[in-house]
Protein backbone atom coordinates (compact mmCIF):
# COMPACT_ATOMS: atom_id res chain seq x y z
CA UNK A 1 0.00 0.00 0.00
CA UNK A 2 1.30 3.16 -0.84
CA UNK A 3 -0.24 6.55 -0.46
CA UNK A 4 0.57 9.81 -2.24
CA UNK A 5 0.51 13.29 -0.36
CA UNK A 6 -0.10 15.63 -3.06
CA UNK A 7 -1.86 19.39 -3.53
CA UNK A 8 -0.50 22.78 -4.97
CA UNK A 9 2.90 23.81 -4.20
CA UNK A 10 3.45 26.32 -0.67
CA UNK A 11 0.53 24.96 1.12
CA UNK A 12 1.34 22.65 3.79
CA UNK A 13 1.68 20.01 2.16
CA UNK A 14 5.65 18.85 3.41
CA UNK A 15 4.65 19.79 6.75
CA UNK A 16 1.88 17.62 6.80
CA UNK A 17 4.19 15.02 5.20
CA UNK A 18 6.58 15.72 8.41
CA UNK A 19 4.10 15.60 10.98
CA UNK A 20 3.03 12.09 10.01
CA UNK A 21 6.55 10.67 9.45
CA UNK A 22 8.78 12.94 11.18
CA UNK A 23 11.36 12.14 8.23
CA UNK A 24 13.79 15.20 7.84
CA UNK A 25 11.91 17.12 4.82
CA UNK A 26 12.65 21.11 3.73
CA UNK A 27 9.64 22.98 4.95
CA UNK A 28 9.78 26.32 3.84
CA UNK A 29 7.68 29.16 2.69
CA UNK A 30 8.11 29.03 -1.01
CA UNK A 31 7.11 27.46 -4.39
CA UNK A 32 8.33 24.32 -5.33
CA UNK A 33 10.29 23.41 -2.05
CA UNK A 34 9.56 19.22 -2.81
CA UNK A 35 11.57 19.04 -6.18
CA UNK A 36 12.40 15.04 -5.58
CA UNK A 37 9.77 12.76 -3.99
CA UNK A 38 9.86 11.95 -0.47
CA UNK A 39 9.56 8.82 0.97
CA UNK A 40 8.50 7.85 4.13
CA UNK A 41 6.67 6.07 6.65
CA UNK A 42 3.21 7.28 8.49
CA UNK A 43 1.23 5.78 11.40
CA UNK A 44 -2.57 4.69 11.21
CA UNK A 45 -3.87 4.45 14.75
CA UNK A 46 -6.03 1.66 16.16
CA UNK A 47 -7.29 0.80 19.62
CA UNK A 48 -5.01 -2.05 20.45
CA UNK A 49 -6.22 -5.63 21.59
CA UNK A 50 -4.12 -5.68 24.41
CA UNK A 51 -5.88 -3.91 26.37
CA UNK A 52 -8.76 -6.94 26.25
CA UNK A 53 -6.47 -9.46 27.19
CA UNK A 54 -4.87 -7.32 30.20
CA UNK A 55 -1.50 -7.96 28.49
CA UNK A 56 1.00 -6.01 27.47
CA UNK A 57 2.21 -6.19 23.23
CA UNK A 58 5.61 -6.60 21.49
CA UNK A 59 5.17 -4.51 18.25
CA UNK A 60 7.73 -5.70 15.82
CA UNK A 61 6.70 -2.90 13.44
CA UNK A 62 5.13 0.44 14.78
CA UNK A 63 4.68 0.90 18.31
CA UNK A 64 1.83 0.76 20.84
CA UNK A 65 1.37 3.83 23.02
CA UNK A 66 -1.63 4.61 25.73
CA UNK A 67 -3.53 1.50 24.30
CA UNK A 68 -3.21 2.61 20.83
CA UNK A 69 -1.31 0.29 18.12
CA UNK A 70 0.35 2.14 15.46
CA UNK A 71 0.64 0.36 12.30
CA UNK A 72 2.97 1.40 9.25
CA UNK A 73 2.21 2.67 6.05
CA UNK A 74 4.01 4.06 2.88
CA UNK A 75 3.60 7.70 2.59
CA UNK A 76 5.02 9.49 -0.82
CA UNK A 77 5.38 13.40 -0.76
CA UNK A 78 5.40 14.73 -4.57
CA UNK A 79 6.62 17.90 -5.89
CA UNK A 80 3.67 20.60 -5.72
CA UNK A 81 0.74 20.74 -8.77
CA UNK A 82 0.03 24.00 -10.64
CA UNK A 83 -2.47 24.11 -13.13
CA UNK A 84 -1.38 22.80 -16.86
CA UNK A 85 0.76 20.18 -15.31
CA UNK A 86 0.01 17.69 -17.65
CA UNK A 87 1.22 19.61 -20.25
CA UNK A 88 4.51 20.12 -18.72
CA UNK A 89 3.81 23.30 -16.71
CA UNK A 90 5.75 23.47 -13.18
CA UNK A 91 7.50 20.27 -12.58
CA UNK A 92 3.92 18.46 -13.82
CA UNK A 93 5.70 15.53 -15.72
CA UNK A 94 8.14 14.32 -13.03
CA UNK A 95 5.23 14.30 -10.71
CA UNK A 96 2.46 12.91 -12.29
CA UNK A 97 4.35 9.95 -12.86
CA UNK A 98 5.41 10.14 -9.17
CA UNK A 99 2.16 9.10 -8.63
CA UNK A 100 1.47 5.85 -10.87
CA UNK A 101 2.00 3.60 -8.15
CA UNK A 102 0.08 5.35 -5.53
CA UNK A 103 -3.74 3.49 -4.14
CA UNK A 104 -4.97 6.67 -2.60
CA UNK A 105 -4.18 10.90 -2.37
CA UNK A 106 -4.20 12.90 0.85
CA UNK A 107 -4.87 15.86 -1.13
CA UNK A 108 -3.90 19.02 0.86
CA UNK A 109 -5.44 22.01 -0.01
CA UNK A 110 -5.08 25.61 1.96
CA UNK A 111 -8.41 26.18 3.21
CA UNK A 112 -7.89 29.89 4.47
CA UNK A 113 -7.44 30.65 1.05
CA UNK A 114 -3.79 32.22 1.44
CA UNK A 115 -2.22 30.37 -1.58
CA UNK A 116 -2.78 31.87 -5.00
CA UNK A 117 -3.15 28.70 -7.88
CA UNK A 118 0.97 29.59 -8.48
CA UNK A 119 1.44 28.65 -5.32
CA UNK A 120 2.11 32.46 -4.21
CA UNK A 121 1.06 33.76 -0.68
CA UNK A 122 -2.28 36.10 -0.65
CA UNK A 123 -3.60 37.88 2.25
CA UNK A 124 -6.16 35.33 3.90
CA UNK A 125 -9.60 34.76 2.15
CA UNK A 126 -8.31 36.19 -1.28
CA UNK A 127 -8.34 33.48 -3.27
CA UNK A 128 -10.72 30.43 -3.38
CA UNK A 129 -9.35 26.90 -2.52
CA UNK A 130 -12.07 24.96 -4.41
CA UNK A 131 -10.34 25.81 -7.40
CA UNK A 132 -7.39 23.94 -6.26
CA UNK A 133 -9.96 20.67 -5.85
CA UNK A 134 -11.16 21.44 -9.54
CA UNK A 135 -8.23 21.72 -11.30
CA UNK A 136 -6.84 18.97 -9.28
CA UNK A 137 -8.95 16.85 -10.56
CA UNK A 138 -8.67 18.02 -13.92
CA UNK A 139 -4.97 17.23 -13.81
CA UNK A 140 -5.32 13.97 -12.91
CA UNK A 141 -8.08 12.88 -15.29
CA UNK A 142 -5.95 14.50 -18.20
CA UNK A 143 -3.09 12.42 -17.02
CA UNK A 144 -4.78 9.59 -17.07
CA UNK A 145 -6.59 10.41 -20.62
CA UNK A 146 -3.13 11.14 -22.04
CA UNK A 147 -1.72 7.94 -20.83
CA UNK A 148 -4.26 6.09 -22.56
CA UNK A 149 -4.41 8.24 -25.61
CA UNK A 150 -0.55 7.56 -26.43
CA UNK A 151 -1.12 4.01 -27.10
CA UNK A 152 -4.70 3.45 -27.58
CA UNK A 153 -4.93 3.14 -31.80
CA UNK A 154 -1.78 0.34 -31.40
CA UNK A 155 -3.37 -1.75 -28.54
CA UNK A 156 -6.70 -1.72 -29.53
CA UNK A 157 -5.38 -3.11 -33.20
CA UNK A 158 -3.34 -5.43 -31.67
CA UNK A 159 -6.36 -6.47 -29.24
CA UNK A 160 -8.51 -6.63 -32.05
CA UNK A 161 -6.38 -8.64 -34.21
CA UNK A 162 -5.44 -11.09 -31.71
CA UNK A 163 -9.29 -11.45 -30.53
CA UNK A 164 -8.38 -10.69 -26.57
CA UNK A 165 -10.82 -10.65 -23.75
CA UNK A 166 -11.11 -6.77 -23.54
CA UNK A 167 -11.50 -6.62 -19.79
CA UNK A 168 -8.14 -8.69 -19.61
CA UNK A 169 -6.13 -7.02 -22.35
CA UNK A 170 -6.73 -3.50 -20.48
CA UNK A 171 -5.48 -5.37 -16.99
CA UNK A 172 -2.38 -6.22 -18.45
CA UNK A 173 -1.51 -3.17 -20.55
CA UNK A 174 -2.31 -0.98 -17.72
CA UNK A 175 -1.24 -2.47 -14.72
CA UNK A 176 1.64 0.13 -13.84
CA UNK A 177 -1.80 2.15 -13.17
CA UNK A 178 -2.73 -0.41 -10.17
CA UNK A 179 -6.10 -1.04 -12.72
CA UNK A 180 -7.65 -4.31 -11.73
CA UNK A 181 -10.70 -6.37 -13.22
CA UNK A 182 -13.23 -4.97 -11.13
CA UNK A 183 -12.03 -1.41 -11.74
CA UNK A 184 -12.83 -1.95 -15.95
CA UNK A 185 -15.82 -3.33 -15.61
CA UNK A 186 -17.36 -1.10 -13.10
CA UNK A 187 -15.92 1.73 -15.63
CA UNK A 188 -17.54 -0.36 -18.56
CA UNK A 189 -21.24 -0.88 -17.05
CA UNK A 190 -21.38 2.80 -16.43
CA UNK A 191 -20.33 3.82 -19.65
CA UNK A 192 -22.40 1.32 -21.36
CA UNK A 193 -19.31 0.19 -23.41
CA UNK A 194 -19.17 -3.61 -22.53
CA UNK A 195 -20.46 -4.69 -25.82
CA UNK A 196 -18.85 -2.48 -28.09
CA UNK A 197 -14.96 -3.42 -29.60
CA UNK A 198 -12.37 -1.33 -28.38
CA UNK A 199 -11.37 -0.04 -31.66
CA UNK A 200 -14.74 1.26 -32.40
CA UNK A 201 -14.59 3.84 -29.33
CA UNK A 202 -14.30 7.20 -30.00
CA UNK A 203 -12.49 9.90 -28.35
CA UNK A 204 -15.05 10.92 -26.18
CA UNK A 205 -15.60 7.28 -25.15
CA UNK A 206 -12.17 6.92 -24.42
CA UNK A 207 -11.66 10.28 -22.48
CA UNK A 208 -14.64 9.28 -20.35
CA UNK A 209 -13.46 5.48 -19.56
CA UNK A 210 -9.99 6.80 -18.51
CA UNK A 211 -11.67 9.37 -15.97
CA UNK A 212 -13.84 6.77 -14.48
CA UNK A 213 -10.94 4.50 -14.43
CA UNK A 214 -8.75 7.05 -12.30
CA UNK A 215 -11.86 7.71 -10.25
CA UNK A 216 -11.74 4.55 -8.79
CA UNK A 217 -7.52 3.58 -8.90
CA UNK A 218 -6.80 7.02 -7.41
CA UNK A 219 -9.48 7.99 -4.92
CA UNK A 220 -8.93 11.10 -3.02
CA UNK A 221 -8.93 12.30 0.24
CA UNK A 222 -9.03 16.44 1.20
CA UNK A 223 -7.39 17.75 4.16
CA UNK A 224 -8.40 21.13 4.75
CA UNK A 225 -4.78 22.22 5.78
CA UNK A 226 -4.60 25.86 8.02
CA UNK A 227 -8.25 25.76 9.38
CA UNK A 228 -6.49 27.55 12.47
CA UNK A 229 -6.24 30.70 10.18
CA UNK A 230 -9.02 33.05 10.24
CA UNK A 231 -11.85 32.73 8.10
CA UNK A 232 -10.75 29.42 7.32
CA UNK A 233 -13.76 27.43 8.95
CA UNK A 234 -16.46 29.47 6.56
CA UNK A 235 -14.18 28.00 3.64
CA UNK A 236 -14.43 24.47 5.36
CA UNK A 237 -18.43 24.49 5.67
CA UNK A 238 -19.05 26.11 2.16
CA UNK A 239 -16.61 23.32 0.26
CA UNK A 240 -17.53 20.18 1.88
CA UNK A 241 -21.63 20.92 1.04
CA UNK A 242 -19.63 21.86 -2.76
CA UNK A 243 -17.73 18.99 -2.77
CA UNK A 244 -19.48 16.45 -0.96
CA UNK A 245 -18.38 13.30 -3.00
CA UNK A 246 -15.12 13.52 -1.05
CA UNK A 247 -14.12 12.83 2.56
CA UNK A 248 -12.87 16.45 3.43
CA UNK A 249 -11.03 16.55 7.04
CA UNK A 250 -10.01 19.80 8.62
CA UNK A 251 -6.21 19.67 9.81
CA UNK A 252 -3.82 21.56 10.98
CA UNK A 253 -0.37 20.48 9.70
CA UNK A 254 1.86 23.13 11.60
CA UNK A 255 0.03 22.27 15.09
CA UNK A 256 0.37 18.83 14.69
CA UNK A 257 3.79 19.01 13.93
CA UNK A 258 4.45 21.07 16.83
CA UNK A 259 2.95 18.58 19.47
CA UNK A 260 4.46 15.70 17.79
CA UNK A 261 7.94 17.14 18.04
CA UNK A 262 6.95 18.63 21.58
CA UNK A 263 6.20 14.75 22.35
CA UNK A 264 9.24 13.49 20.74
CA UNK A 265 11.57 15.82 22.81
CA UNK A 266 9.38 14.80 26.08
CA UNK A 267 7.94 18.29 27.03
CA UNK A 268 4.59 17.03 26.51
CA UNK A 269 2.93 13.64 26.50
CA UNK A 270 0.82 13.79 23.08
CA UNK A 271 -0.63 11.07 21.42
CA UNK A 272 -1.52 11.53 17.84
CA UNK A 273 -5.32 11.78 17.08
CA UNK A 274 -5.99 12.71 20.40
CA UNK A 275 -7.47 15.94 21.89
CA UNK A 276 -5.17 16.48 24.47
CA UNK A 277 -1.89 16.93 25.72
CA UNK A 278 0.20 16.85 28.82
CA UNK A 279 2.85 19.42 29.51
CA UNK A 280 5.62 17.53 31.34
CA UNK A 281 8.74 20.18 31.69
CA UNK A 282 7.27 23.52 31.84
CA UNK A 283 10.37 24.80 33.26
CA UNK A 284 12.20 23.73 29.73
CA UNK A 285 9.84 25.54 27.72
CA UNK A 286 10.12 29.14 26.55
CA UNK A 287 7.66 31.61 26.53
CA UNK A 288 6.96 31.24 22.60
CA UNK A 289 6.81 27.60 22.81
CA UNK A 290 3.63 28.21 25.71
CA UNK A 291 2.17 30.61 23.62
CA UNK A 292 2.10 28.33 21.02
CA UNK A 293 0.69 25.46 22.78
CA UNK A 294 -1.61 27.17 24.59
CA UNK A 295 -3.15 28.63 20.68
CA UNK A 296 -3.22 24.67 19.54
CA UNK A 297 -5.14 24.02 22.76
CA UNK A 298 -7.89 26.92 22.29
CA UNK A 299 -8.06 27.02 18.31
CA UNK A 300 -7.46 23.62 17.41
CA UNK A 301 -7.77 20.81 19.87
CA UNK A 302 -10.70 22.47 21.74
CA UNK A 303 -12.99 23.48 18.47
CA UNK A 304 -12.36 19.92 16.29
CA UNK A 305 -10.92 17.73 19.25
CA UNK A 306 -7.80 16.75 16.45
CA UNK A 307 -5.73 18.53 14.49
CA UNK A 308 -6.88 16.34 12.20
CA UNK A 309 -4.00 14.70 10.56
CA UNK A 310 -4.14 11.69 12.42
CA UNK A 311 -7.70 11.25 11.33
CA UNK A 312 -6.79 12.21 7.30
CA UNK A 313 -4.15 9.05 7.21
CA UNK A 314 -6.48 6.78 9.34
CA UNK A 315 -9.83 7.61 7.31
CA UNK A 316 -7.70 6.96 4.35
CA UNK A 317 -6.66 3.49 4.71
CA UNK A 318 -9.45 2.08 6.41
CA UNK A 319 -12.40 3.93 4.61
CA UNK A 320 -10.92 5.29 1.47
CA UNK A 321 -8.86 2.36 0.74
CA UNK A 322 -11.44 -0.25 2.72
CA UNK A 323 -8.44 -1.88 4.57
CA UNK A 324 -9.09 -3.67 8.24
CA UNK A 325 -6.40 -4.57 11.08
CA UNK A 326 -5.97 -8.11 11.88
CA UNK A 327 -3.19 -9.95 14.64
CA UNK A 328 -1.91 -13.32 13.51
CA UNK A 329 -0.50 -15.16 16.67
CA UNK A 330 1.30 -18.64 16.59
CA UNK A 331 0.39 -19.48 20.07
CA UNK A 332 -3.61 -19.05 21.22
CA UNK A 333 -2.79 -19.12 24.36
CA UNK A 334 -0.11 -16.78 25.24
CA UNK A 335 -0.97 -14.51 22.24
CA UNK A 336 2.58 -14.91 21.00
CA UNK A 337 5.01 -15.88 17.76
CA UNK A 338 7.62 -18.60 17.46
CA UNK A 339 9.64 -16.25 19.70
CA UNK A 340 7.07 -15.57 22.46
CA UNK A 341 6.48 -11.91 21.47
CA UNK A 342 3.18 -10.92 22.40
CA UNK A 343 0.58 -9.97 19.62
CA UNK A 344 3.80 -8.75 17.54
CA UNK A 345 2.32 -8.05 14.05
CA UNK A 346 -0.73 -6.63 12.91
CA UNK A 347 -1.56 -6.98 9.26
CA UNK A 348 -3.53 -4.92 7.10
CA UNK A 349 -6.16 -6.57 4.50
CA UNK A 350 -9.20 -5.67 2.53
CA UNK A 351 -12.42 -5.61 3.59
CA UNK A 352 -14.11 -8.78 2.47
CA UNK A 353 -10.34 -11.02 2.84
CA UNK A 354 -10.60 -14.67 4.17
CA UNK A 355 -8.13 -16.40 6.32
CA UNK A 356 -6.25 -17.57 3.46
CA UNK A 357 -5.75 -14.47 2.26
CA UNK A 358 -4.27 -13.10 5.54
CA UNK A 359 -2.07 -16.14 5.21
CA UNK A 360 -0.73 -15.17 1.98
CA UNK A 361 0.43 -11.92 3.32
CA UNK A 362 1.79 -13.15 5.93
CA UNK A 363 4.05 -15.84 4.02
CA UNK A 364 3.75 -16.97 0.83
CA UNK A 365 4.51 -20.70 2.04
CA UNK A 366 2.05 -20.16 5.03
CA UNK A 367 -0.79 -19.54 2.19
CA UNK A 368 0.58 -22.86 0.42
CA UNK A 369 0.26 -25.06 3.03
CA UNK A 370 -3.23 -22.93 4.64
CA UNK A 371 -5.44 -25.91 6.52
CA UNK A 372 -7.10 -23.76 8.85
CA UNK A 373 -7.77 -20.94 11.26
CA UNK A 374 -8.22 -20.09 14.92
CA UNK A 375 -10.57 -17.11 15.96
CA UNK A 376 -8.64 -16.60 19.20
CA UNK A 377 -11.29 -15.27 21.03
CA UNK A 378 -13.73 -17.68 20.11
CA UNK A 379 -11.59 -20.74 20.46
CA UNK A 380 -13.64 -21.62 16.96
CA UNK A 381 -12.47 -23.36 14.09
CA UNK A 382 -13.15 -20.98 11.36
CA UNK A 383 -14.74 -21.96 7.80
CA UNK A 384 -13.16 -21.44 4.67
CA UNK A 385 -15.40 -18.50 3.53
CA UNK A 386 -15.15 -17.00 6.92
CA UNK A 387 -15.15 -12.79 6.32
CA UNK A 388 -12.36 -11.59 8.54
CA UNK A 389 -13.34 -8.81 11.06
CA UNK A 390 -11.52 -5.74 12.19
CA UNK A 391 -9.32 -6.62 14.86
CA UNK A 392 -9.67 -10.06 14.51
CA UNK A 393 -6.88 -12.21 16.48
CA UNK A 394 -6.31 -15.34 13.89
CA UNK A 395 -3.96 -18.58 14.17
CA UNK A 396 -3.18 -20.01 10.98
CA UNK A 397 -2.81 -23.78 11.14
CA UNK A 398 -0.90 -25.47 8.12
CA UNK A 399 -0.79 -28.86 7.28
Amino acid sequence: MLVGVIGKTNIGKSTLFKALTLADVEISNRPFVTIKPNHGTGYIKIKCVDSDFKIKCDPKHGYCEHGFRFVPVELLDVAGLVPGAHEGKGLGNQFLDDLRQADAFIHVIDISGSTNDQGETVPPGSYDPANDIKFFEHELDMWYYSIFQKIWKKFTYQTNQEKEDMVKAIVKQFSGLKVDEDDVKRALKKLNLQSKKLIGWSEKELKNFAIELRKSTKQMIIAANKIDVKGAYENFERIKKEFSQYTIIPCSAECELALREASRTKLIDYVPGEKGFRILQEDKLTEKQKRALEFIKNNVLEKYNTTGVQDVLNKAVFELLNYIAVYPVENESRLTDSRNNVLPDVILVLKGSKPIDLAYKIHTDIGNKFNCAIDIRTKKRLGKDYILKNKDIIKINTS
